[in-house]
């Protein structure tokens, strides 16, 4: 992946875990499997156990301990009502700047005759 790629990525991970949470509640590895199936192959375990961290300070997500097969109990994370409202926030935002930028891209093909 390239450095323009992760920053922009570093910028809407966290709406993307909230928008995978919101589908159903998960657990860690279970987040980072279906982020993988999204296509984004490059994001690192690690990184999304920092954010579950962050975003469960935040008050994001509602958090249950589950008792696994193996090992200690799974943190198992579930959007919650501020959550909620801080992905729909985040999905109008998304769509502003999808739309400006998608009008920015058209111009400039148009002005280079493309």
């Amino acid at each position: 992946m390239g450095k323009q790629m992760t920053e922009m990525l570093k910028g809407t991970l966290e709406g993307i875990v909230l928008a995978i949470l919101a589908a159903q509640p998960a657990y860690g590895y279970e987040i980072t499997a279906r982020l993988r199936e999204q296509g984004f192959t490059d994001i690192a375990e690690g990184t999304v156990y920092a954010l579950l961290v962050r975003i469960e300070q935040r008050g994001l997500v509602d958090v249950a301990k589950v008792p696994s097969e193996k090992g200690p109990p799974r943190k198992v994370y579930t959007l919650n009502a501020a959550g909620s409202s801080y992905l729909a926030e985040f999905w109008n935002t998304w769509s502003f700047l999808a739309e400006r930028i998608g009008h920015l891209h058209r111009n400039q093909q148009q002005e280079k005759g493309e």
